[in-house]
């Protein structure tokens, strides 16, 4: 503990216990009403809580040479595991997505998982490659198609939200290693006309650009959701209505203890609430930079950058979502909102920026 970045551990133990908290406030009536049991949510999120400091300790102390050396088994892995999930009988349907592998009423994604897969690979690829990353055929067209093939795997679940923040996290890794910037202007043209081939072939995602547009055109439907939760934002005023007064979680917003906590957050804290969390990211995401800085190792580099970036990136999505800016993609908050796979995900990421950090 004397070698790693504390500040950095520290600001994450803060955002999950804080994030423990709003899951209780947010969902002691709907698990009271749902389960009998109003401490069902929070108590989940401890026990995983738990689990992720132990890995957070374990990965503190393994060498970071382990992970290059491993990359291609890591990424084999997490590969198995998504066309698993994809088979009836093997992988477990959750809010219409075959993403899960179910044992109850726990559930782990493989998507989460193969997230810092794809990251270390990734990293790997450009750290080995640094010559060869201006030439597309050379450099970055093998490593496209490799993220292309885990990107059609995970929306086959389908899991739109969690690919999207896989491939945005993935460009933006391969952006900072320097290659021309004529190439992700055709990326990003052909990105966009892939994001709309998407969303033209799924009823639901159209749905949900329609909400965006206009939530009132369908309140009852699609646009429910966002509309309960800008009334959980808006009136809540300066301070908002104080802690465990939240309205909307009564029956109004849906599942208010996952992608939607925010809204509670903002609601029963009001601006010292959302600065509070927005701060504590951003400082998180500081911290690292700096890491990823003080690294000689270009692998540490892209490594500490990839894991950080694709918390930031998620959290950015979530808020955007929350508030209305983009259109619903499913991503939670992370170490804030209920969900053990998120949560573990998020803290072995920590696990590794932090077993970089530390210091002989």
């Amino acid at each position: 503990m004397k070698k790693i970045d504390k500040s950095l551990f520290f600001s994450v133990i803060l955002l999950i216990l804080f994030g423990i908290l709003m899951i209780y406030s947010s969902s002691n009536i709907w698990a009271e009403y749902k389960f009998h049991n109003p401490y069902k949510f929070v108590t989940a999120q401890a026990i995983f809580f738990g689990v992720g400091i132990f890995l957070i300790f374990l990965l503190i102390r393994i060498p970071p040479d382990f992970y290059k050396k491993n990359a291609n088994r890591l990424l084999f892995l997490s590969l198995i595991f998504l066309i698993l999930v994809l088979i009836p009988g093997i992988g477990s349907v959750r809010n219409g997505s075959r993403s899960w592998f179910g044992i109850g009423s726990l559930g782990i994604q493989p998507s989460e998982f193969s997230k810092i897969a794809l990251i270390i690979f990734t990293a790997k690829y450009l750290a080995h490659n640094e010559r060869d990353i201006k030439s597309i055929k050379k450099g970055i067209l093998p490593l496209f198609l490799v993220i292309c093939v885990f990107f059609l795997l995970i929306m086959l679940e389908p899991d739109f939200g969690t690919a999207m923040v896989i491939i945005l996290t993935l460009i933006v890794m391969i952006f900072v290693a320097g290659p021309n910037l004529s190439f992700f202007i055709k990326i990003g043209l052909v990105g966009l006309f892939g994001i709309a081939l998407l969303i033209a072939i799924a009823p639901y995602r159209m749905a949900r650009i329609v909400a965006y547009l206009n939530p009132w055109s369908d309140p009852l439907g699609s646009g429910f959701q966002i509309i309960q939760s800008l009334y959980a934002i808006a009136p809540s005023g300066l301070l908002g209505t104080g802690l465990g007064s939240s309205v909307q979680k009564n029956f109004y917003l849906p599942e208010p203890q996952t992608d939607f906590i925010f809204s509670i957050i903002v609601e029963e804290l009001g601006f010292p609430g959302a600065l509070f969390v927005i701060g504590l990211f951003v400082f998180l995401f500081y911290r690292s930079v700096k890491i990823a800085l003080n690294e000689s190792d270009l692998f540490k580099k892209y490594l500490v950058f990839g894991l950080s970036f694709g918390i930031l990136l998620q959290a950015t999505l979530n808020l955007c979502v929350v508030c209305g800016i983009i259109p619903t993609t499913g991503v939670t908050l992370p170490f804030i909102s209920y969900g053990g796979s998120s949560l573990l995900v998020s803290l072995i990421s920590v696990g590794i920026i932090l077993g970089i950090s530390k210091k002989e």
